[in-house]
């Protein structure tokens, strides 16, 4: 396969081998349980090259993978199982992850729910099945239904994400922007998802029990000895930053402070975030490296 010629300005093939900067996500399997031979001709053919692949198992659950969630689960480990014996029957070793990502099917209709409780479950099974074979594993959350980024999209978007994260899920794929079970795409989604990202990641720290954090000390001298409140405790200020985490663009005011503020929206803040840090944001190609890419490819948007 042509790797060049952004593979020389790289350094040649030996740093590419060393570091590849491209991954391929691979569609290996045809749910249920067979080979994609173009699929598979791709892939024998990226690892040959050097280039870590993605194996990707997508049956959706009661159309292409058994409709109960523990056998979707194991039908997406099985599949993705027999990727990893493939790609080490061609090069033991060759970096690959275990990309089991069943979808689910709204059996009323037959389209895909990527925002529903059944797959946020399905994504945390596969997680799980990760750590139990100690592969490095990616799986989908952070899909939503809705059409918009609204009350809906923030459930949807909530609710698979925490679940991914404390099943201890290694790679999200689709964690935030990704509408109408991934027929839309918003940027302002993002953004919004960022804060959501913020408090999952929270979730998965946990409680965490110190010294710093459990100093009994502290709450005598409140209680017994001190003003009977923590707001100016040094533990309070010491902790803020970490113990806590602040949303960029979630509103925190009060209803009279919110009133007062022209009651602020959060799709007109998220837009404001997205255009100034679109704005902000400076091109890391190099002009020589971008004149030679477009000098291979038709590329379509301006340098």
């Amino acid at each position: 396969m042509a790797l060049a010629p952004p593979l020389s300005a790289r350094g040649g093939e030996a740093a590419w081998r060393a570091r590849p900067f491209v991954s391929n996500a691979n569609c290996f399997v045809v749910p249920p349980m067979k080979f994609a031979e173009e699929s598979c001709v791709t892939m024998e053919r990226c690892v040959a090259a050097g280039m870590p692949v993605l194996l990707l198992s997508a049956g959706q659950a009661g159309a292409t993978a058994p409709a109960p969630i523990a056998m979707a689960i194991v039908q997406a480990v099985a599949e993705c199982l027999a990727g990893v014996v493939y790609v080490n029957a061609i090069a033991p070793g060759h970096p690959a992850i275990f990309g089991t990502w069943p979808f689910v099917s709204d059996l009323r209709t037959g389209a895909m729910s990527g925002g529903s409780a059944e797959q946020a479950l399905l994504t945390a099974g596969c997680a799980q099945m990760h750590r139990f074979y100690g592969l490095p594993g990616g799986a989908a959350a952070g899909i939503a239904d809705a059409k918009l980024p609204d009350m809906q999209a923030g459930w949807e978007q909530a609710i698979s994400n925490v679940l991914a994260g404390l099943a201890g899920l290694n790679m999200v794929y689709e964690a935030v922007g990704m509408h109408a079970s991934l027929l839309g795409f918003c940027p302002e989604s993002m953004v919004l998802g960022d804060d959501i990202l913020g408090q999952v990641q929270r979730c998965v720290r946990g409680i965490e029990v110190t010294d710093e954090t459990t100093d009994i000390a502290a709450m005598r001298a409140v209680c017994l000895d001190g003003p009977g409140h923590y707001l100016g405790a040094d533990a309070t200020l010491r902790l803020m930053q970490t113990e806590y985490v602040y949303p960029a663009i979630g509103n925190r005011m009060s209803p009279k402070e919110w009133a007062e503020a022209g009651r602020p929206g959060l799709l007109a803040a998220a837009t404001a975030r997205k255009r100034a840090i679109l704005e902000g944001a400076p091109c890391t190609i190099g002009a020589a490296l971008d004149a030679r890419v477009r000098a291979a490819f038709p590329i379509r948007f301006r340098a």
